[in-house]
């Protein structure tokens, strides 16, 4: 333990050596970046070319990268006509620019003439007349040599001109057809679509939406519309009410009404709080409040009272539900209440007496856990995925729980719903839930690839279950992704088609644990792993009106950044905003988690919510169409976000060469690692030698995404494979519950540990043992060196093709 728990002064003198070391290991290392073909590439020298061998021949471009290892940046490089060629590398910190100089060419021959001592005299002579025909011939000889020379030297100069602009000319060309493309999606129309999908009717078997979806989709011009079914099991509200009893012998239903009052708007909205997969049962015990659930939390609880079979009192926020759970279960909690503290809420958000629904499920059908619910899988008899009584409750019943007072703000602070504990409070709690194998749908459809048809941009939207929470959110996330799917086949019936084939997937099942996006990725898995290319999640757009949230894997950081230059709208404010890689929800889970596959999403939230406890989202109210047009009553949020999805979508299906940074992978690992006291030498060693690996991938490998010339097929396919498949190597295989088995994202944007780090560093503390620790730093360091050893084992691929063409 003691070598675990080092003073941070120590944890300094372990990271600025180490830091110095990189910098006298790059220094004096200088970096070529030659403009050759590939037959002048001799076996050897498959990176770097002596400059002397080509003198007479090329232009020398020498890049010197010491300042670039030292801070992070992006390249920018200076042809001999000065003209500056931006790499489209953005990058989302303070960033240095470094200018490729053009080396001194060879003397040209015209040089060389002028040079020369008697060059001025050389035909200044007196000519006698009686030469002077064969001197007219011999000047008009000259003449048209020299206008000839002069003109080859224009033609060469125009076309080095054009040559170097190529890749300029070609991206202005992409970006226009983007916006030609991008330029028919109008917020008029997203508002039509979205009135038209809320005002259908529910259907008992999840058929009826997904069936307007499909025959819209189809109608629109998408190729190969289906929908794909799955018979999973769903954890269902009871005939009856949770209900909540206390000492005193008063019952209230999860709202924090009585249980004598009749309801006149019936019962779907008692019904409407519960948590999925949670044990059934009743259980009459005293109430132990455990705040947000934390370890600490918890360390300070059990030296106070003994907690087992007791029932616990937990906020939701700061840390996944699903690991606060299991963290009450391994300490002998025999039920959990929960809630949500209104001072974690914006001021305007007044939901004290609204009640939600929350899953218990990680993701998929339960009953066929790792393999897709198809005909005659095996099922597993499973009606609950935790031993713990779990009922949502509203804030309104705590407060009659705990006697708090009806004003809790005084002087605008809020003070937080805390039972005191000198207190004892007994309740019975009865959950009722009843679980059934249901249909759920999934809709799917593409637009194939013109030249690299195999490989897949995922589009990810969600659509309504009939017998899910009530609301009407997902129908802003059909309605964006409609938009798009229109804008786009117009340019298709025009005959253009983008490189790569576009899947969208409109996902059933998503408010029980993303059921409908995971058994689709388990169904087709072993396809997925090797074609898909990135997943770009469209589940929720408008969350809020006064912040645009955008999420996105390290690789595709950048490219985010540089699409997040848009005009505002009259509604919206134009903070800075930093992308970043955090958990989200959504059906992109399956994606990062599973197949690692680089994920983007664009969204809109409200500012006060983002500066609150992070995973209150996990909380499901229901949303109503209203709700949704008052954030956004000419729906010119929702334009902006199929917009700024759409130009990402374009240019990761259309770009010769993938527009995803591994450079920005390796910098994230080294940030997750600054500061964070379990991190020993050899993560910080391992973590330098990937940066270096992806440094030297980065500037030598990376020339076909700016030059064209480069662009030879096999080259550019072998490419791509290595950018699409890097994040992979961050998978790891054991994680706690409700943490992404994707290192590479964080819990929220007020951390920058690594989550299996800084969650065993927490139960080193509760448990005084540094097993867990152990154990997620030997995950963690297996990936950082999986990554390097990828990128490596792709640069020496690189040079055994290029060598062997030489």
């Amino acid at each position: 333990m003691e070598s675990l728990q080092k003073p941070h002064s120590l944890l300094d003198d372990c990271i600025l050596p180490w830091g110095l070391q990189v910098k006298q290991n790059l220094k004096g290392k200088k970096m070529a970046y030659q403009k050759v073909s590939a037959d002048q590439r001799a076996a050897g020298h498959s990176q770097y070319l002596d400059s002397d061998d080509l003198q007479a021949t090329a232009l020398d471009l020498e890049w010197d990268m010491e300042k670039e290892l030292e801070e992070p940046g992006f390249d920018q490089f200076q042809l001999d006509s000065a003209e500056n060629q931006n790499l489209g590398h953005v990058e989302t910190v303070d960033l240095n620019l470094d200018s490729i100089q053009p080396a001194t060419s060879p003397k040209g021959r015209f040089q060389r003439l002028q040079e020369e001592s008697d060059y001025v005299t050389h035909y200044t002579r007196s000519v006698p007349k009686s030469n002077r025909c064969n001197f007219c011939h011999l000047l008009k000889i000259l003449c048209t040599a020299t206008s000839l020379f002069i003109l080859g030297i224009l033609i060469g100069y125009y076309t080095h001109t054009n040559c170097s602009s190529e890749t300029e000319s070609s991206g202005t060309v992409d970006h226009l057809l983007y916006q030609e493309i991008l330029k028919t999606i109008q917020a008029e129309d997203i508002k039509k679509t979205f009135r038209n999908l809320v005002q259908l009717h529910k259907s008992e078997d999840d058929t009826e939406i997904s069936k307007k979806i499909k025959t819209q989709w189809t109608s629109l011009g998408l190729e190969d519309v289906q929908s794909i079914n799955y018979s999973v099991l769903l954890s269902l509200p009871g005939p009856l009410p949770s209900s909540v009893t206390l000492s005193s012998g008063q019952c209230f239903h999860p709202d924090g009404q009585p249980c004598s009052e009749a309801r006149k708007d019936g019962s779907r909205d008692l019904l409407s709080s519960y948590a999925a997969y949670s044990a059934r049962g009743t259980l009459e015990a005293e109430v132990i409040d455990v705040r947000y659930g934390t370890a600490d939390d918890l360390k300070r609880i059990k030296k106070m009272k003994n907690v087992t079979n007791q029932i616990a009192l937990l906020k939701l926020g700061k840390l996944p539900l699903l690991y606060k759970l299991s963290l009450l279960e391994k300490a002998g909690f025999g039920g959990a209440l929960l809630y949500i503290d209104p001072c974690d809420l914006p001021k305007m958000a007044n939901l004290s007496a609204e009640t939600f629904v929350v899953s218990l499920n990680p993701g998929g059908d339960p009953s066929t856990p790792g393999y897709p619910s198809v005909d005659g899988s095996t099922r597993k008899k499973q009606s609950n995925l935790t031993s713990l009584l779990v009922q949502p409750i509203s804030a309104f019943l705590v407060a009659k729980l705990i006697s708090s007072p009806k004003t809790r703000t005084k002087n605008h602070v809020c003070s937080p719903l805390e039972l005191p504990n000198n207190e004892v409070r007994t309740v019975s709690m009865q959950v009722q839930t009843v679980t059934q194998f249901k249909t759920v749908t999934n809709v799917v459809g593409r637009v194939k690839g013109l030249t690299s048809p195999d490989r897949y941009v995922l589009v990810g939207s969600r659509h309504h279950t009939a017998f899910g929470p009530g609301g009407q959110a997902w129908g802003s996330s059909t309605a964006v992704v409609t938009a798009f799917i229109r804008a786009l086949m117009l340019s298709v019936s025009r005959g253009w088609r983008p490189a790569r084939t576009i899947v969208f997937c409109s996902w059933g099942g998503t408010d029980f644990g993303n059921i409908g996006s995971y058994e689709w990725g388990e169904d087709f898995k072993k396809v997925l792993q090797k074609n898909a290319v990135a997943y770009i999640s469209l589940h929720s757009p408008v969350r809020g009106n006064s912040s645009l949230r955008p999420v996105a894997s390290p690789s595709l950081q950048q490219l985010v950044a540089e699409k997040n230059r848009f005009t505002c709208t009259r509604r919206a404010q134009c903070p800075e905003t930093n992308v970043s890689s955090v958990q989200i929800q959504g059906d992109a889970h399956y994606f990062i988690n599973h197949l690692g596959v680089p994920t983007a999403q664009f969204a809109y939230e409200d500012i006060r919510t983002l500066q609150g406890p992070s995973f209150l989202s996990e909380a499901l109210f229901p949303t109503h169409a209203t709700k949704i047009e008052e954030l956004d009553p000419f729906f010119n949020l929702h334009e902006t976000i199929t917009k700024l999805s759409g130009e990402v979508i374009l240019q990761i299906a259309n770009e010769p060469v993938l527009p995803f940074n591994a450079l920005d992978i390796a910098l994230e690992v080294q940030n997750s690692l600054k500061g964070d006291p379990s991190s020993p030498h050899q993560l910080l060693a391992m973590a330098s030698h990937l940066r270096e690996s992806a440094e030297l991938f980065q500037s030598d490998e990376m020339r076909p995404a700016n030059d064209p010339k480069e662009r030879a097929p096999l080259r550019v396919r072998m490419l791509n494979d290595i950018l699409q498949d890097v994040e992979k190597s961050f998978l790891v295989p054991q994680v706690p519950p409700g943490f992404y088995r994707n290192i590479l994202y964080h819990l929220d944007e007020k951390t920058s540990q690594f989550p299996v780090l800084a969650e065993a560093w927490e139960r080193c503390k509760l448990l005084s043992s540094n097993e867990t620790l152990r154990e997620a730093l030997s995950e963690v360091l297996s990936s950082i060196h999986s990554a390097e050893v990828y990128l490596r084992a792709g640069l020496d691929v690189f040079e055994s093709v290029l060598a062997g063409k030489s």
